[in-house]
Order: C-alpha cells, then structure tokens, then sequence
C-alpha cells in the first residue's frame, strides 16, 4: 500500500471538513450506490479473466479513485445487509434471525434507533433515498387509514407510509419498499402512482440526477447525502428495450450494463454541476449474483459472476458476501488506488462518524469500525476483532486475517451442497485459509482445532456483548441468537 498524503496534511484536511468553515474543503457531498444483486465479478476491472459484461461506467469510478479487494456485506441477502448499512449494527441482532422482510409490517430499524441519515441530518446534511427500502414499512389506506396486508395486493395511490425512510433520518423518498411490491412508486410518505417494473431503473436514475441538480445550489452551505439503492440487477431482470441485447449474454447481462450506465448518469451530473471534486461517491452492492441470473449459463459464456470465489448469493461462502466497493473523492483518494484490508457495510456509519468529527450518537453503530484512514493508505485501526458473516438461512461464519470460520457444512444458503445435501459425516463446520485457499476448497476444521475454537470463541463473545466493537455494553433485541444452526453444538 503507498502513502496518499503525509498524516499532517491528511488531518489538516479533516480538520477543514469537521469544522464545517469556508476552508477551502467544506464538508464532503456523499453518494452511496448500492446495487442489488450484483456480484463481485460482475463488474468488469475487478475480474479481468472472466468479466464479460462490460461495466464502464464502474470501471472509470475505479480509476479514478480506490478499489476495496476485501469488503463484505454484512450478510449475503437483502435486507439484513441494508439494515447494517444503514445503522452500523448486524441485523441478526433483532428478531430478523433468517431471510428477509417481505413489507406491509413496522420498519425493522426502530423508531429510536440513529442511522446513517439520521446522524448526518443532525450534522446539517440534507439527506435523500432513491431507490429500494426493503426494510418494511406499513401502507395504511387512503379511505380508512386503517394498516394493509400483503394479502391486500398493491396498496392504492394515496396510501399514507407512517414508518417508512423520512421517519428514519430521510428528508426525501423516491423509490419502493421491495422486487416483489416494485410497481409501487412512494415519493416521502405517499404512494404516488403505479408503474411497470420496466420503468423502476430508468425512474431511479433520472429521479437521482434531478436530486443532484437540485441540491447544488445549496450544497455549499448544505451538503447532501444520497443513498441510491437499486434494484438492480436483481429479478424481476427487466433491462429496457434500448438495452435488450446489447451484452450478447443474456438478459441478466443487459441489465448489469444499464444499471452501469444509471451509475455514470449519476456520477455526470455530480460534475456538470460542479460537486464532483466535494463529493465522496462510493459504490457497491448488497450481496452476491442471484442464481436468477443463469450463473452456469454464464460461466459457459466465460463469465464468473463471482469472479472465482465459491458460491454466489445466499451462501456463507465468499461468493454470497464479497462485493465489489469502490470510494471515487478526488484530492482525498488517490486515483488507481486499491486496499486490501477486510471491511464490512456495517462500517459505513463509524466512517461518517469520523469524517464529520462528530461522535456516534449513544446507543449506535456496535458493529462499525471507520474505514476512513484506509483512504489515504493508512492502516485501519479497528477495535473489533473479527467481522461476522450471515447466510439467508442464519448460519453464522467469522473472518479474522485470514482464517475464515463458517459454522454450517455446506453452502448455509442456496448453492450446492445446502445443508440438506451435504453427507451426513461431514464436519459440523468449515474454516479455510483466505491467503493461500480464497476459493474455499480445503476444509481445515478437523486439522486446526485450535483456530477454529479461537474464532468461535470470539464469535460468541461478540454475540454476548451485543457489540463487535468496544464501548458500552449493548443488548440485542432478542434471545433468539442460535449460533449452530446445523449440526451438534460444540
């Protein structure tokens, strides 16, 4: 890793940005992207072998700023990785134990609980989400007011969302709740219209730009956050009309390259209206390639969704967790420049945190260690130990260095063999040497004991604390934690 800047003139900067004067570096604009679905090597400059969906617009995002090698979502599904990102906490803290949320249900992340957005509006950020929520929230009918069920179908225009983004630190909302709920457009706490699931990708894109366009005027006193969840390239894989076929791959292909296009829409507005070099634009994806994708077919193809890490979404195989992220901010973040020093999504909110000189709010981020000094090649100084990996069905795994320990005998999620495939004398559990094995071939559970009981060990103090970090003493939600979820505790 080289040195960006000196550490003097590093922090001089931050000192600049945390003061919020008229220095010559006001505080940072900040946009996140985060794709859905969309895995580590599908974009291209980070799987040159067998990348054959041409990415662009991701690809130019790298050269101009710092490519992260080891970085993780907090889980390998939807909702539980969002829940992370957006309040610094693993979600298997909560009741959500498995799987992901299907809406029409009280929002996951509590009413008193800080996020991201909540903790920058108070530092005077306006703060916007276009995209997908995929928290829950409930619809509550036009007519009686009364709450909907899913059962009820599409809510209709005019529903009243009482627990939806605004409530949760977003002065602004365009998006909708999930894939399956997509046709429902919501603008701040209304459902505004109805629309095919075609349009969704476009919408988010333009609905993006315009936030930006509106925004730079009043960025220099106001800078802004913007959340851009996609829903892209998960199913329903709807690339439009102008974009069908342009891969020569499949459908799944096209669509990848039109959400690289949306993402290049983004990143030109910030510089035609001016804030591309006062914007920290980062980049990633929620968890791994969808098997909805035809992930054989592709490999027939040439392409490696997974870029040649085992297993794809779902899994607690690298496959299902590993993402691409990528931090473009000009004069902050050397050009062409890569880290290789393991993240999670958990971290973004120590990272804000640290960026504005502001402290955590009490009772936030347990899980959250700032990245922040690895964007000027520095090491991280993390307080946690060791980050947690969650499969769709709750299996657990742990990653310190290069041990990786995974508490299930198969995938955990949907590649083969699942749990119910695997032989039944396989070993209750797995750990792989990331250095010299990251494609996750030879299991040394039985050969190193003494690993495997160090990170499991770790693994359950860090469940206990209710935190993964050091601070106070937290609680999870619930008591309802099953470390083994497979097999004979030990």
């Amino acid at each position: 890793m080289f040195r960006v800047t000196s550490i003097a003139s590093f922090m001089l900067c931050l000192l600049a940005i945390c003061q919020g004067t008229n220095a010559a570096s006001p505080r940072p604009n900040i946009v996140f992207v985060l794709c859905d679905d969309l895995g580590y090597g599908d974009v291209q400059c980070l799987n040159l072998e067998h990348g054959k969906i041409a990415t662009p617009s991701v690809d130019k995002l790298a050269a101009a700023g710092m490519v992260f090698t080891d970085a993780h979502a907090g889980s390998s599904v939807c909702t539980p990785t969002r829940y992370g990102l957006m309040t610094g906490r693993y979600s298997w803290r909560t009741e959500l134990q498995s799987g992901v949320v299907q809406g029409f249900a009280p929002d996951l992340v509590a009413e008193d609980r800080p996020t991201v957005a909540s903790f920058l509006k108070s530092q005077g950020y306006h703060t916007g989400i276009v995209g997908k929520w995929h928290l829950n929230f409930q619809y509550l009918d036009p007519v009686t007011g009364t709450a909907l069920n899913r059962k009820d179908g599409l809510a209709p225009v005019g529903s009243r969302i009482p627990d939806g983004p605004i409530h949760r630190g977003f002065d602004f909302f365009h998006g909708f709740h999930h894939a399956r709920n997509m046709k429902c457009v919501v603008e701040n706490d209304q459902v505004i219209e109805h629309d095919d699931e075609i349009n969704m990708l476009p919408r988010l894109e333009r609905e993006a730009v315009n936030y930006i366009g509106a925004r730079a005027a009043d960025s220099a006193q106001t800078p802004f956050f913007l959340y851009v969840p996609f829903g892209s390239p998960h199913t329903p894989i709807v690339p439009s009309k102008a974009w069908q076929g342009k891969s020569g791959l499949g459908d799944y292909a096209d669509f990848v390259m039109q959400t690289d296009a949306a993402v290049g829409k983004i990143a030109d507005a910030l510089q035609q209206a001016g804030l591309a070099e006062n914007t920290m634009f980062v980049f990633s994806s929620d968890n791994g390639c969808s098997r909805a994708a035809g992930i054989a077919q592709l490999a027939k193809l040439g392409h490696q969704v997974s870029a040649g890490y085992r297993g794809s979404k779902a899994d607690l195989w690298d496959g299902g967790h590993r993402i691409p992220f990528i931090v473009r901010w000009p004069g902050q973040v050397a050009a062409g420049s890569t880290c290789d020093q393991t993240i999670c999504l958990t971290d973004l909110f120590a990272t804000l945190s640290e960026l504005t000189g502001e402290t955590l709010p009490a009772g936030s981020a347990e899980d959250s260690v700032s990245f922040l000094p690895a964007l000027s090649g520095e090491p991280i100084a993390s307080t946690r130990d060791g980050v947690i990996h969650h499969s769709i069905s709750g299996h657990f795994g742990y990653r310190q260095g290069k041990w990786k320990l995974l508490l299930a005998k198969g995938s955990g999620g949907w590649s083969s063999p699942t749990e119910k495939q695997v032989a039944a004398d396989s070993p209750i559990a797995q750990l792989y040497d990331m250095e010299s094995d990251p494609a996750e071939t030879t299991n040394q559970y039985a050969s190193q004991p003494e690993v495997a009981a160090r990170l499991i060990a770790l693994l359950k103090a860090d469940i206990a604390r209710g935190r993964s970090t050091t601070g106070p003493e937290s609680r999870n939600d619930t008591d309802n934690i099953k470390l083994w979820k497979s097999g004979t505790q030990r």
